[in-house]
């Protein structure tokens, strides 16, 4: 089964594509880790992406669909539990290329999930969000903070952090972006019988039992 999470900044994304990996033996397509990865692999295509990324310059849509065609095939097998594409496709050209290329694997998209959420609450969930630099447990000032102040719950380490954009005005300006960019692919993959809509400000643990139903529907 392949997927694709579609959601604003801080829909719960990464979570759920984590739960997926765990429970599923999906493997996770993230267009950030690929491309880390690749400056530092030494392959033609790895020199490529350092050369551009070096130079500060955005990495062309020819190059990551290169870049997910490497991992389509060096990942291909049935002890696989298909792929979830993270962070890609973000624009129609993007969705278009990404199924040109599934079809010549001979693979297609099962599902896409989108984990709607409300911009008011997402600005409140995502603006107390704090997480251990340590063993990567996430918190929230309101709903989830740590039992002792200062102090991972999990690690017992006090190395709690806060991403410098996990501001109002930042995320704001992220959500904006998304809605120019990647909002359109809702309509795009509905029209296609793909789109599947999740509740994204549920507990964790619904959320994770309706995507579960929407892949099983």
């Amino acid at each position: 089964m392949n997927i694709i999470l579609l959601g604003a900044p801080g829909a719960g994304k990464g979570t759920q594509a984590r739960i997926l990996v765990e429970e599923r033996g999906m493997i996770q397509l993230s267009t950030g880790d690929m491309l880390r990865a690749a400056q530092t692999s030494g392959t033609e295509m790895g020199k490529k992406v350092a050369a551009i990324m070096d130079a500060g310059q955005l990495v062309t849509d020819e190059i990551v669909i290169g870049l997910i065609a490497e991992q389509l095939d060096a990942d291909h097998g049935e002890q696989t539990g298909g792929f979830i594409f993270d962070g890609f496709p973000r624009t129609l050209a993007q969705a278009d290329a990404l199924e040109a290329l599934l079809a010549e694997k001979g693979q297609g998209l099962d599902a896409v999930i989108e984990l709607r959420v409300d911009d008011d609450a997402l600005v409140d969930r995502i603006t107390g969000r704090f997480t251990c630099g340590d063993c990567g447990e996430v918190y929230h000032d309101r709903t989830k903070p740590t039992k002792v102040p200062g102090v991972c719950d999990v690690c017992g380490s006090t190395n709690l952090k806060r991403r410098a954009d996990d501001n109002e005005a930042s995320l704001r300006q992220r959500l904006m972006e998304y809605y120019k960019k990647t909002a359109p692919l809702i309509g795009y993959y509905h029209a296609k019988g793909k789109l599947r809509v999740v509740d994204g400000l549920q507990d964790m643990r619904a959320v994770t039992a309706d995507v579960a139903k929407a892949l099983s529907g």
